[in-house]
């Protein structure tokens, strides 16, 4: 048995790391062509899955994803082999959902992914009725609402209004320090940017619970693991003009108003986070639109380890944000049901307002409550044993986007065997 040496203080334990180990090597033994092979393989793979992981969560993430790819690699024969070689072939559900996998955070007893085209068309409009999000909890998870008196504004309820500052006088997003801005919005000291780009999340400690960013686990107020050129602001909450709003359309024969998934990512602009790709899917999970969108400001920041979009997208895109909701508003009409994750922050981006809406940060709510809410990587991985987002180039908005669907169909199939 090839055992992990001991590391005092590592960010991951031993003893997790031997397990995923122990389990790389038995599914390297069933392709590779010798014993010492097999083992060297596995420890390579191992070691890859620590060097990129700044703490254990993030380890039993790529460690899962990397047992996934080794399956992969194993004959279909895998069944026969095992017969003839005398090993027990584990399934992956077993490894992961029982007792060799007892303390990862992965929950995977639940039954397995349903098939989209198992509910469709009028019949799942019917169905996801019964989900939408009540003017009560458009409002408080943040929803933009027409303004009552500015025509192409919009009003956010969970926004306190605040007296008006200096306007040459930010807030940076992402480290909270305040900066200044000339009359074009760029900054008017370099100046990096110290920030962690992961949430805060308690972990228990000897002697009590300490919150620690999921980053790289460092204590709370300590110093940002990671470093931009410069400041960057939110924006959309203080800027809300240029709004759109889906309209009524009448239907033919038996037609329903459609049903998409949506996902935008954003990149930091001298106005704050503004539009650079945006994707649609329906409920066949195909792409129906997705295109890279030339923002109206100039950029400063792609923000692309959680947006994926890169200078080069949009080197050659003149699709602006004003061509965006005209499509969108030919696509979809005020019936039309939109999927997403947290996708008040998505239509935000779009400058639409629309109120048909099936959220799957409130379909799946955190156990405390608004305004936490889970991740659409933890549900996937939770509900439907899938790792998503685990490119470090970045998010994909049309991997979002079909994630969101195929979670809402999950969870309306699931729904339906309590209720017959």
């Amino acid at each position: 048995m090839v055992i992990i040496p001991k590391e005092f203080g590592g960010k991951v334990p031993t003893v997790i790391r031997q397990r995923y180990l122990n389990l790389f090597i038995e599914e390297c033994l069933k392709f590779c062509t010798s014993n010492q092979e097999a083992i060297e393989k596995a420890l390579n793979e191992e070691k890859v899955a620590y060097d990129r992981s700044p703490s254990k969560n993030i380890y039993l993430n790529v460690a899962v994803n990397t047992l996934k790819k080794l399956r992969g690699l194993a004959p279909s024969t895998v069944s026969s082999l095992s017969k003839t070689s005398g090993r027990r072939v584990v399934s992956h559900e077993v490894v992961l959902g029982g007792r060799l996998a007892a303390k990862t955070s992965f929950s995977l007893s639940r039954p397995s992914s349903p098939r989209v085209e198992d509910l469709k068309g009028a019949a799942l409009y019917s169905r996801l009725k019964e989900y939408l999000l009540t003017q009560d909890q458009l409002k408080e998870n943040g929803y933009p609402f027409p303004h009552p008196e500015r025509p192409g504004g919009a009003i956010i309820f969970t926004v306190e209004e605040k007296r008006p500052k200096d306007s040459s006088c930010r807030t940076c997003c992402r480290c909270g320090t305040e900066y200044l801005v000339s009359s074009s919005g760029r900054c008017v000291r370099d100046e990096e940017c110290y920030y962690h780009w992961g949430r805060l999340r308690r972990s228990r400690v000897a002697g009590g619970w300490e919150a620690q960013y999921m980053c790289c686990s460092a204590a709370a107020g300590s110093v940002g693991c990671q470093v931009a050129k410069q400041h960057v602001q939110d924006g959309r909450k203080e800027r809300l003009e240029g709004f759109v709003k889906t309209f009524e359309k009448e239907l033919s024969g038996d037609a329903h108003p459609g049903i998409y998934a949506l996902d935008c990512e954003m990149s930091y602009t001298t106005y704050g986070l503004e539009l650079t790709r945006v994707t649609v899917v329906d409920t066949d999970v195909h792409v129906v639109y997705d295109t890279f969108v030339k923002p109206d400001n100039a950029i400063v920041d792609y923000n692309t380890r959680f947006s994926g979009v890169t200078e080069a997208d949009l080197a050659d895109t003149s699709v602006t944000l004003r061509d965006v909701q005209a499509v969108l508003l030919s696509m979809f009409s005020a019936d039309t049901i939109l999927i997403g994750h947290s996708l008040e922050s998505d239509l935000l981006a779009l400058k639409v307002i629309h109120s048909t809406v099936v959220d799957t940060s409130v379909l799946f709510p955190h156990r405390l409550g608004l305004p936490y809410k889970r991740s659409l990587r933890n549900l996937m991985a939770d509900y439907l044993r899938q790792i998503i987002q685990d490119n470090v180039d970045g998010h994909s908005s049309s991997e979002d986007a079909g994630a969101c669907m195929h979670l809402v169909i999950w969870k309306v199939r699931e729904d339906s065997k309590t209720k017959r």
